[in-house]
């Protein structure tokens, strides 16, 4: 699921959460990726194109839920945020605010 931020001109944000099917499309090609934290539980890998149109994937180990934020200026002020994860019944929420 790709989301388009009102406020971060032509950029989108892709949310993988676990998903066990078959028959799935293969993950896009991301030249870029880093760990975000010493313990290597947080993976975030993108890309961008000629258009300068950014793609990005959030791998996280967590008990549930991820929030992934944008900022101009690296504060939650004017932040855009994305929030996703897995309810205990396994539906799938996520929003961005």
């Amino acid at each position: 699921m790709a989301v388009l931020f009102s406020r971060i001109k032509g950029m989108f944000f892709l949310l993988f959460l676990p998903c066990f099917c078959f028959g799935q499309p293969a993950p896009p090609l991301l030249r870029f990726s880093i760990f975000l934290d010493p313990s290597n539980m947080v993976y975030l890998r993108w890309d961008h194109d000629e258009q300068e149109m950014m793609l990005f994937e959030l791998q996280v180990h967590t008990t549930g839920w991820v929030a992934f934020g944008f900022s101009p200026h690296g504060e939650l002020p004017g932040s855009d945020i994305v929030i996703g994860g897995v309810f205990p019944n396994g539906s799938i929420y996520f929003s961005v605010s």
